[in-house]
């Protein structure tokens, strides 16, 4: 076999972060990488649905793949049941940028009220079980993944098969997740303006597993105590958000300088460059997208002692950037009160890692010598 593979790429949720990763990587590799995708909306029917859907024009395709890379949002037993014929003997592997059974699920979903919400977890599992490797972008992804399937498989009346995790856990490996984080520096604006007050940032998606009651909680605290200071608010929104984000527009109207998601990547990175401190407050985060590109961009993060972010920053700094529980007003406080030293802190380092220049190098040699 050549050194150089054919890979089929299978994203059944084309958009976002997920869009990106796959992008990146098709542009980066070694490989020959081919995208097979459906676009990202409904994403319960992509779960139950795409692989039907792509296999089916993966059979009807002359591209013949050394490998197939899938994603979690892919069923990947029914995808390569499906297509066996054309398969034959084809490595699977299966990158998980995030999994249904350790993802917090809104309470007002009716799948949780009806306690249908186990199947996407099973599909995640079942994926994992038949891949011949299974990648995560994080360590903390990959533990909180193992330690959760013996509890998940155990609520199942019989036949619990609990001896199939170490096999899972024998297929695992991490390879952060790929970034275009030198695009950051090509979009710097030419000349910044550096406010008096410090910059507050929120980059994430308008969402409840990012908790935003609990950031703006801490800001209308900052405020009552007297404190000023500037607030950038980023992020996608959906149809459906938290409704604090309209309370918070309200209530902090005189420090909003940008609110709102940013149309072109130009705008939105250049918001990044200016802003200063980034308070995280999210419940769920398999890896940190957003934050690692607010850090490359030497945005200061204020993170919560666990998930993916220890990750992100050198052990002896631990004490500089991550906060218990009930410390986030305090520190910010303190963070917004010394904002020009704040200023001069580098965090850049710590996630240039994460470029695709060198993620891509470790996601090409896992692939090969899975194909080999």
């Amino acid at each position: 076999m050549s050194d150089r593979l054919k890979i089929l790429l299978v994203e059944p949720f084309f958009g976002g972060s997920h869009k990106k990763w796959a992008e990146g990587y098709k542009k980066d590799s070694c490989h020959q990488v081919e995208i097979l995708s459906l676009p990202d909306r409904h994403w319960k029917w992509r779960m139950h649905g795409a692989a039907i859907t792509l296999s089916e024009r993966f059979k009807e395709s002359d591209f013949t793949p050394d490998l197939i890379l899938a994603t979690d949002m892919l069923d990947v037993a029914t995808f390569a049941a499906n297509c066996r014929s054309k398969l034959n003997s084809v490595p699977i592997a299966t990158y998980f940028h995030e999994n249904q059974m350790t993802y917090p699920w809104s309470d007002n979903d009716m799948d949780k009220r009806l306690q249908r919400d186990n199947h996407y977890g099973f599909i995640n599992y079942t994926s994992a079980l038949v891949s011949n490797k299974v990648i995560f972008n994080s360590n903390y992804h990959k533990n909180s993944f193992l330690q959760s399937l013996p509890e998940f498989l155990k609520q199942f009346p019989d036949h619990q098969n609990l001896n199939t995790v170490k096999s899972i856990e024998e297929k695992c490996s991490v390879v952060p997740l790929g970034m275009d984080l030198e695009r950051l520096d090509e979009l710097k604006p030419q000349s910044q303006e550096l406010r008096k007050r410090a910059v507050i940032l929120w980059n994430h998606r308008w969402e409840y597993d990012k908790n935003p009651e609990a950031f703006f909680n801490s800001l209308y605290e900052i405020q009552n105590r007297g404190w000023d200071f500037n607030l950038v608010v980023l992020g996608e929104r959906f149809n459906k958000y938290p409704s604090v984000f309209d309370e918070a527009k309200e209530r902090l109207n005189e420090k909003i300088i940008r609110w709102g998601f940013a149309d072109d990547e130009s705008e939105y990175v250049r918001w990044l460059w200016e802003s200063d401190i980034l308070p995280v407050t999210s419940n769920q985060d398999f890896f940190g997208g957003s934050i690692v590109e607010a850090m490359y961009c030497n945005v200061k993060p204020l993170l919560p002692n666990r998930l993916a972010y220890p990750e992100h920053i050198p052990e002896q700094l631990h004490s500089t950037f991550f906060y218990n529980d009930g410390e986030l007003t305090n520190r910010l406080q303190n963070w917004i009160k010394d904002v020009a030293v704040i200023r001069k802190q580098q965090t850049r380092t710590f996630v240039e890692r994460y470029d695709w220049s060198k993620v891509c190098l470790n996601m090409d040699s896992c692939l090969a010598e899975l194909a080999r």
